[in-house]
């Protein structure tokens, strides 16, 4: 019958679909899954506020490593910006992503913006901290300007799609893109001579196989509150108590 039990069977493959994916399908980093420690707002976060949750902080997390990535592979970048050292660098690029700051040259500007700019052959400022903060800011505006969901927030699966397609877009502007003497933008993933380096690719994957998730999830669960409670008025279905 309906009612409870469907809901009950929603829940039971929401959760299955949240940890298959976060922890295993997207390829997570070797360390494995990671629990976060009890906060009180949990209190007041249902399933899909959890894996929402839990992508973000992981989608932040992949961020920063593409940081890291993008500045040791050109470290003319991180260079413009005045620091002296690349672990400095990081430091401010870390807390910024979070933040869903853009650097302050591009003030003004947000999400796809940062991301056009940051593509820009002509573009004179650090690159990789546009392109990372551009990615950061755009996923952070897709869910609403939110890191964090509770039971009250919405968030807009079509939204959270396109910053899935928004990331590929990304991703292959990365690789492709070139100045005026051929050269990319800024160097990524390395194939030839014997060495293989994918990292870049697979980080993308990562993020994209998140949002997606995270858009079914958010469109399905709405989908699930109407079919419940249609599926209640027809078999007249009595609420548990206990």
């Amino acid at each position: 019958m309906g009612g409870p039990c469907s809901a009950g069977g929603w829940l039971a493959r929401l959760l299955v679909l949240g940890c298959l994916s976060l922890a295993g399908c997207v390829s997570a980093p070797a360390d494995g899954p990671r629990a976060e420690s009890m906060s009180s707002d949990q209190l007041v976060q249902n399933d899909i506020n959890r894996v929402q949750t839990l992508a973000m902080r992981d989608n932040l997390d992949s961020l920063s490593r593409l940081l890291e990535k993008l500045y040791r592979r050109n470290p003319i970048e991180w260079r413009k910006t005045g620091f002296t050292d690349l672990k400095a660098a990081l430091a401010q690029g870390d807390g910024r992503i979070r933040a869903g700051e853009v650097p302050k040259e591009l003030e003004g500007l947000q999400d796809i913006e940062v991301l056009s700019v940051a593509m820009d052959p002509r573009y004179p400022g650090d690159r990789v901290a546009a392109f990372v903060l551009g990615l950061a800011n755009m996923i952070i505006v897709a869910h609403g300007g939110r890191t964090r969901f509770h039971v009250t927030d919405s968030v807009s699966a079509q939204h959270v799609f396109n910053a899935a397609r928004n990331v590929e877009i990304a991703a292959w502007m990365l690789a492709t893109r070139r100045d005026a003497q051929g050269r990319p933008l800024l160097l990524s993933n390395e194939l030839g001579n014997g060495v293989a380096n994918l990292s870049f690719e697979r980080e993308f994957g990562r993020m994209i196989a998140r949002l997606d998730l995270v858009a079914e999830l958010q469109d399905e669960s709405m989908r699930r509150l109407g079919i419940n409670y249609l599926q209640g008025l027809l078999f007249f279905n009595f609420l548990p108590v206990r």
